[in-house]
């Protein structure tokens, strides 16, 4: 320890040592440190920690961490740091700042009072008692401490595999009691019918039909647009495919619906079931071995419901658009690249979460039993994480009669195959085995929520307990997601130019409204060609009106990645240029923004320059990481893709919630204004009020810069500019959502877009 007696010249003038200086003396003990130091000159000066650089007056060396404090001299000189330089330091201090408090989170013990156990990742923290308190973990035992902590989570991993081993053990041992002494005949009656069935989806004829029956490029449109959402714009052939997937999946969803009872064949009103009737032969061909009479409420006519097998029925020539759906399938694909099965459930839109039915529908689970022209095999282990509560309601035979009658059955439709065939398949098996035999003991994931059934009127799921507190799929534990929405700025700075040319030439409004009505007009002919090949022919009134605007279109055009071009014979049209991806992805933003210019124009809601829509220097090209989303739709990047049918929405946020928006590589910005739009529907979940913050430091503090309450949205897609009177340059920028407008019986939260306007460096 050596005391040191400093005194620090503070240079007030710009650039250095040739202005005026304040001298300060500083009292220090070298045995605390520079950070201590660095303290007590903030104190004198009011220049930050991480904005000061020392200097030491006889050598001009720069004081840092390798520094000896006993041996410089006492003469310093204090420099403060600005420009590049601030930034710079500021992010060294922010990371700096996080490996200190992760090292004070190793050093740190959280325990619960009542019982003394320790609070980790796995803790439950609904059920732990209030009282809590923190221990401190003394110095030299950190790693230590650490590596035993890991090693009581360890042990607790593999006391509750051994207490579910045995639970399994013991379930095994009572299913001797309970199997029926036939019960191998009636387990292979059950299953092996379904064989013929899932044949039928082989058939090239009924392949042929269900291709006739999917709109092919249009979901090949959103597969490509959904990817390129992500900044993927030239996918591998498997990510293409498997984008495709996704879309068929949501498409059969939106576009097939659920029937509950149908409607009267006599008047189409609504009906009620009064029994069942005997299949016709003509019901009969298509496998409907079950048919349900509905009796209408107003004619009295009778309705016969046939729940038909084939899906020929529906996709052949008598198929019907939009058709019901009386039986729930669960689906599970081959993942060719990854050679693993993919769940998939078209009925509810859902994918890749087997434990919905456990967790999110309350199933009690026996056999879940995966059919395909291969074979049948027992997938139970993957749709549950309750194996010992399974096994005792698997009584219809022993597991070994269920494994016989299931491997009897798949050599009986593998017969045929080659040996290098069947080498495949068998290697697919034995990966697939490894990996069941582990899913029935991997914990669940408790950020995911998974929702009750959403298919079937609610008396109807309530009936069966398949009811949830959870509405829909949603996520906790939020990825950081990056913002592809660089277009969306592009199309609202042209979009902005030309209104301003039009302005600026005293345009009439009729006129402007005639200019907007033709972009329009342009762009729903180009959004109804086919996607690969886009192209519109403009009409004499339309080239008209181009030639006079042509300068501001053309910058339009160039933001959706269009062109204009001039045949030989004089007739003018607009086409893609380079990946036509791009255009997909831009053309809705830009059909969105002349709708709402259109609709401002009309309604005489035409605002000053400050406040109109749209404007330039939108922020883009940032990153979003959000308190909660709902899966897969309402997303938090949503909220920045310039598209009004989409929204970020937080299942659990109408009491508050949280969205932080960091800017690209670092950059900074001292934010005007801002928009917020009311989204698609239920104005209970718009935002009421909100605190909207700004960090310089990439979020390790914040400074509020506006804050907003009572705020009503008037309607849906209801745009309102915030202008920001605090102004503050920063790299991050953070809504804190504190009310929405309704919250009682109203759990979620939602809003259309966010859109930030500054000026950035």
């Amino acid at each position: 320890m050596v005391a040191r007696r400093f005194v620090v010249r503070q240079d007030l003038a710009d650039g250095g040592g040739g202005g005026e200086a304040e001298e300060h003396e500083v009292e220090y003990d070298t045995e605390h440190g520079l950070d201590i130091l660095r303290l007590q000159i903030f104190s004198l000066t009011s220049v930050p920690p991480e904005l000061q650089k020392i200097v030491v007056e006889a050598d001009g060396s720069v004081v840092g961490d390798g520094t000896d404090l006993e041996a410089i001299s006492e003469g310093l000189r204090l420099v403060a740091i600005t420009g590049e330089d601030a930034a710079a330091a500021a992010a060294e201090a922010a990371r700096a700042q996080e490996k200190s408090d992760e090292e004070l989170a190793r050093m740190i013990q959280i325990v619960v009072e009542a019982d003394g156990s320790r609070v980790d990742g796995g803790t439950d923290m609904e059920s732990i008692c209030e009282g809590i308190r923190t221990v401190a973990i003394s110095e030299g035992e950190g790693e230590d401490t650490v590596a035993a902590e890991a090693a009581r989570v360890q042990e607790k991993a593999d006391e509750e595999l051994a207490r579910m081993l045995q639970a399994e053990e013991e379930a095994l041992l009572l299913q001797q009691y309970s199997v029926r002494n036939d019960g191998g005949e009636e387990f292979r009656e059950r299953v092996e019918p379904y064989m013929h069935q899932v044949l039928m989806y082989e058939d090239p004829m009924r392949q042929e039909a269900a291709r006739k029956t999917v709109p092919i490029d249009e979901l090949q449109e959103k597969a490509l647009v959904s990817l390129a959402k992500e900044g993927n714009f030239s996918p591998s052939k498997d990510e293409e495919d498997h984008a495709f997937l996704l879309q068929l999946l949501f498409w059969f969803k939106q576009s097939f619906r659920w029937v509950n009872a149908p409607p009267c064949d006599s008047c189409g009103r609504e009906t009620f079931n009064v029994g069942m009737g005997t299949p016709l032969p003509s019901e009969i061909k298509f496998g409907a071995k079950r048919v349900e009479i509905y009796r209408c409420k107003h004619c009295s006519s009778t309705t016969r419901f046939p729940r038909y097998n084939d899906p020929y029925k529906k996709l052949g020539k008598d198929a019907v658009e939009n058709g019901p759906i009386a039986l729930h399938s669960t689906v599970e694909l081959l993942d060719m690249k990854l050679v693993w099965w993919m769940h998939l459930d078209p009925c509810e839109g859902v994918y890749d979460n087997p434990l919905l039915y456990e967790k999110g529908w309350n199933k009690k689970l026996d056999y879940v039993i995966a059919i395909s022209k291969d074979g049948v095999r027992d997938v139970t282990k993957r749709y549950t994480r309750k194996w010992h509560e399974v096994l005792s309601r698997r009584i219809i035979t022993s597991e070994d009669t269920v494994s016989a009658i299931l491997s009897s059955i798949t050599g009986k439709y593998r017969s045929g195959l080659s040996i290098d065939g069947l080498t495949v398949i068998e290697n697919r098996d034995k990966k697939e085995s490894e990996e069941l035999s582990k899913a029935a003991y991997l914990e669940v994931d408790t950020s995911i929520s998974l929702p009750g059934r959403q298919s079937g009127s609610v008396e109807w799921r309530k009936a069966r307990s398949e009811l949830s507190q959870v509405e829909s799929l949603a996520c906790s534990s939020c990825p950081a997601r990056k913002c592809v929405d660089a277009h969306v700025s592009k199309i609202y700075d042209a979009l902005s130019y030309l209104l301003s040319h039009l302005c600026d030439g005293d345009i009439p409004k009729e006129r402007v409204i005639e200019v907007f009505d033709s972009l329009k007009c342009l762009m729903q002919n180009l959004k109804d060609a086919k996607f690969k090949s886009r192209r519109a022919t403009l009409d004499k009134k339309t080239q008209l009106v181009f030639v006079e605007i042509f300068p501001s279109v053309e910058r339009l055009l160039c933001a959706m990645s269009l062109k204009a071009e001039l045949s030989t014979d004089g007739e003018r049209s607009v086409t893609t240029v380079g990946n036509t991806v791009h255009t997909s992805l831009a053309l809705p933003v830009a059909m969105d923004a002349v709708d709402e210019i259109l609709s401002n124009h009309k309604s005489n809601a035409v605002c000053t320059k400050d406040h109109q829509f749209p404007r330039g220097n939108r922020l883009c090209s940032g990153s979003v990481l959000a308190s909660g989303e709902q899966l897969p739709i309402g997303i938090a990047t949503a909220a920045f893709d310039g598209i009004r049918s989409s929204k970020w929405e937080e299942p659990d946020g109408a009491k508050g919630c949280w969205i932080i928006y960091r800017m690209l590589d670092g950059q900074t910005c001292e934010l005007d204004s801002y928009d917020l739009m009311s989204a698609n529907d239920v104005p209970e979940r718009d935002p009421m009020d909100w605190v909207l913050e700004g960090s310089s430091n990439g979020g390790s503090t914040w400074n509020t810069i506006d804050a907003r309450s009572s705020v009503i949205f008037n309607s849906r897609f209801y745009r309102k500019t915030f202008t920001v009177d605090k102004r503050y340059k920063a790299n991050a920028f953070r809504f804190r959502f504190l009310r929405v407008r309704e919250s009682n019986g109203n759990p979620r939260f939602q809003i259309g877009s966010i859109d930030f306007y500054g000026n950035c460096s």
